[in-house]
């Protein structure tokens, strides 16, 4: 497989701390020190710390190995220091924490980490739910603390989420989403609420997954080929607003009356898609929709659509089959 070159080094952080090496803590550890950024990797102790850095190597080593990342990736991660999560703070310009979900540790933690920082440091949190003004009372000089919602692998998953809370300065934000960018993520600033965006969408789309399997529509593997050869084949290039005018809005509208009537108000259609359609605007073939579209602007997207979907469709038929392994008992 062919080596992805280094990043080039952002201008900022100068350092960063990583509190938390679990599966996430050292996919952004990773994703950090291969960037060229010096990282202190954090557990409790100094030597549950060290044995996270070790794991980190491990992991970038087979990284390497694979031809996943150049050799060079190696030596940057060698720079990574240990440390407990009491010191791991000091000096640097950025904390990201990444401990597990629970209220009363993420409070505690962003709390210490807050306080041996210094005042100019920011301070994220990698929380995948909590609301960020629940979590910005535990930090002194909330102005500089934000979540930055990292996805599995971090390493290689590029969206992340960046939320800023209530009393969060934009100009943080702004600073964290242009080093984000800088080191290949694709970030994407959302408000806060329950599951911010990605993982509220991720988990209707599991819901109705698990419905289909109760209901005997299809096995778990038939679903998850459906998914995998329909709608998801399109999900690397575009969101579900562009799918959506490519297809037509008054397709979308239609489809979704004749849910309603099977599967009731969850597929009502919703406000912002009626006015939409009811305007004339049902997507790239009116020249608008969720989006506006000049004809040559139409013409760009959909032959574009077009050579990505066949060279897509080129790089899967060249990979082998992932077999998924027997089904469970849960049917």
């Amino acid at each position: 497989m062919e080596q992805t070159n280094p990043t080039p080094v952002p201008a900022w952080p100068a350092s960063a701390a990583v509190v938390g090496a679990g599966t996430m803590g050292l996919g952004i550890a990773e994703s950090l020190a291969t960037a060229g950024v010096p990282v202190r990797l954090a557990e409790e102790t100094a030597e549950l710390g060290r044995a996270a850095r070790e794991r980190l190597l491990a992991r970038v080593r087979g990284h390497v190995a694979a031809g996943l990342l150049p050799p060079e990736a190696l030596d940057r991660a060698g720079a990574v220091e240990a440390a407990d999560a009491a010191t791991a703070a000091r000096g640097v310009d950025l904390v990201i924490e990444a401990v597990p979900e629970r209220l009363d540790l993420k409070r505690d933690v962003l709390a210490a980490v807050a306080a041996a920082a210094p005042p100019e440091a920011v301070v994220a949190t990698n929380t995948s739910s909590f609301p960020i003004d629940d979590l910005a009372a535990a930090v002194a000089r909330p102005e500089r603390f934000l979540g930055t919602h990292w996805f599995n692998p971090p390493e290689w998953t590029p969206g992340v989420e960046v939320i800023p809370g209530a009393a969060t300065d934009p100009r943080i934000v702004d600073r964290v989403v242009a080093f984000l960018a800088a080191i290949g993520k694709r970030p994407a600033v959302v408000r806060s609420g329950p599951g911010f965006v990605a993982n509220r969408i991720q988990n209707a789309l599991f819901l109705e997954a698990v419905a289909c399997v109760e209901e005997g529509l299809a096995s778990p593997r038939e679903v998850d080929e459906i998914v995998r050869g329909t709608f998801g084949f399109r999900l690397p290039f575009f969101g579900p607003f562009q799918i959506a005018d490519m297809a037509g809005l008054d397709v979308y509208a239609d489809v979704l009356a004749t849910l309603e009537r099977g599967l009731g108000d969850p597929f009502r259609v919703p406000a912002l898609l009626r006015s939409l359609v009811e305007g004339g605007r049902i997507g790239t073939k009116s020249g608008a929709g969720f989006y506006a579209y000049t004809a040559e602007e139409r013409e760009q997207l959909l032959g574009e659509r077009d050579r990505r979907y066949a060279a897509l469709a080129a790089l899967l038929a060249g990979l082998p089959p992932i077999t998924p392994p027997p089904e469970g008992e849960g049917r």
